[in-house]
């Protein structure tokens, strides 16, 4: 995920959606809880069709190999637990694979994490082994990040790892990229040292936030690849800037609006950068001047809907404390950060991000890729950040229904050198 300072403010929410107890079950639902039974990992029902089994807060998640999630327990629910075996639909019983699990701990800098190895039954020397970087989730991914069991199920060797200040690893919440680009290149390490002799090709695959650290992290992890999924190739101001033209030009305002959205914007980076000790008295002005517009409560960007709604002398006195723990290096250019990789790169866009709009990255990637850099481009239309399908609500929110077909069909792909063909509704942007 982006450094959306937004959601960094708020509680995290996870999407999921439905499951139901097998009737088959020789275990009574009356007196076990829907995920008592519940075992993480990935669940087979042939060569093709798998689902992958995660914890989701206090509760378990699955999300089927097309893209269909669900949530234990809950009514609509297709999937029930039945300890190393789920039932699907109340009629079919798929097996978990026997994948080989080890839990390590690994030093980076100042903060000793945890991560695991996860090797799809069979891994040898022609597997490919990836390192899943983090989004700006403040959540562990052990156990809990669906994606990673995507790729083993499609025959990839994975390492996954709890972010700083995260689950199961030490240290302290952060959003400073050369910081989690250092830890990403330590989790490199660890992971090749862990499946020497097992794996083939080896990179990183990064989704979202990502999007600065894979890049960052990659030619001291040794990266033969990188895979990026919806991540962006902006600054974090520039980021703010276009989510919030995004945000007013989606709920229907024009250039007029639009003008001066673009003038606030120039104002809360400066702020935000300058760690609160300019453009307060030019906040304070435009608090007073366009506070009682409709169009102002819709702002939300990455941070400037906080600063809009913030008083200006709070801010001068203590600025937003969660905010200022994020220890943001406001310095990183991502053009540069990229022209530097020597890797051959993926980047797969959702075509209606809101987190991160699309329009400026396809521009630099088009423009990195005329100099010559190795650069594979796709973008998956109608999809939001997550490459999630949705359905658009009367109110102009969102309800998401599934991640869509061919995403991580995608990535394994790419992570096995051989992409070819349709990857669901995407389109590759040749130039």
């Amino acid at each position: 995920m982006t450094p959306d300072l937004v959601k960094a403010l708020a509680p995290v929410v996870l999407l999921s959606g439905c499951s139901a107890v097998s009737p088959n079950s020789t275990i009574s639902s009356a007196l076990v809880g829907p995920g008592e039974l519940c075992q993480t990992g990935v669940y087979r029902a042939n060569s093709a069709e798998f689902l992958a089994l995660t914890r989701s807060g206090d509760d378990f998640s699955y999300m089927f190999s097309d893209g269909t999630p669900g949530t234990i327990g809950t009514e609509d629910a297709r999937v029930a637990c039945e300890g190393d075996v789920v039932s699907v639909d109340e009629t079919e019983a798929w097996a978990k694979v026997v994948a080989k699990e080890t839990n390590t701990r690994f030093r980076s800098g100042d903060a000793l994490l945890a991560g695991r190895l996860m090797e799809p039954p069979n891994a040898g020397s022609n597997t490919p082994l990836v390192v899943f970087a983090h989004g700006s989730e403040s959540v562990g991914w052990i156990d809990r990040a669906g994606d990673p069991y995507q790729m083993l199920g499609r025959g990839v060797s994975v390492f996954v790892y709890d972010k700083r200040g995260t689950g199961r690893s030490e240290g302290r919440y952060s959003q400073n990229f050369p910081q989690l680009a250092d830890d990403l290149v330590a989790a490199s390490r660890e992971a090749r040292r862990l499946a020497k002799g097992r794996f083939g090709r080896f990179g990183l695959v990064g989704l979202s936030q990502s999007g600065w650290i894979a890049p960052l992290a990659s030619n001291r992890a040794g990266a033969e690849f990188i895979g990026i999924g919806y991540g962006i190739v902006a600054d974090i101001r520039e980021e703010d800037a276009a989510q919030v033209q995004k945000e007013l030009r989606d709920a229907g305002y024009g250039p007029d609006v639009l003008t001066i959205a673009s003038e606030i914007t120039k104002i809360t980076a400066l702020v935000a950068s300058s760690d609160y000790k300019e453009g307060l008295e030019e906040l304070s002005r435009f608090q007073q001047l366009y506070s009682n517009e409709p169009w102002y409560a819709l702002i939300k960007g990455g941070y400037t809907g906080v600063f809009l709604n913030s008083d200006v002398e709070e801010l001068r006195k203590n600025g937003v404390q969660q905010f200022n723990d994020l220890n943001i290096d406001w310095s990183l250019d991502p053009v540069a950060i990229m022209r530097a990789v020597d890797a051959p790169q993926l980047w797969v866009l959702a075509g209606e991000d809101r987190e991160a709009p699309i329009e400026l990255s396809l521009d630099r990637l088009g423009a990195l890729k005329d100099e010559g850099k190795d650069i594979a481009l796709y973008v998956f239309p109608d999809t939001d950040h997550g490459m999630w399908e949705y359905e658009e609500l009367e109110d102009g929110t969102r309800s998401y229904q599934r991640v869509t077909l061919g995403f991580y069909d995608l990535l394994a792909d790419w992570a096995n050198d051989a992409v070819e063909g349709q990857y669901g509704t995407s389109y590759k942007i040749e130039n």
